[in-house]
């Protein structure tokens, strides 16, 4: 028995957008790393990089996930900051 397979199997009705193209495509027919979805729609694999941006952009703005140290530099030092020389 092969442990892995080239091509995943598609279903029908599952859409992805190929970011290597730039195509929607039913079914995965691109290799995972290139691709975003499943999504339900042909309509939502098209605005998969707005839908994308527009989750970026809110994660971005989210006061949750920046530091609380005044630095508005991301990082896992726990807010605070460069240390002191």
């Amino acid at each position: 028995m092969a442990m892995f397979r080239k091509r995943a199997a598609g279903r029908p009705g599952e859409w992805y957008y190929c970011l290597e193209h730039g195509t929607v495509e039913e079914g995965p027919q691109c290799p995972a790393r290139n691709r975003l979805g499943p999504y339900p729609s042909r309509q939502e694999a098209e605005n998969a990089m707005n839908t994308a941006a527009e989750r970026n952009q809110s994660w971005e703005n989210d006061p949750r996930w920046h530091d609380k140290g005044g630095s508005d530099e991301g990082g896992d030092d726990g807010g605070k900051g460069p240390a002191a020389a």
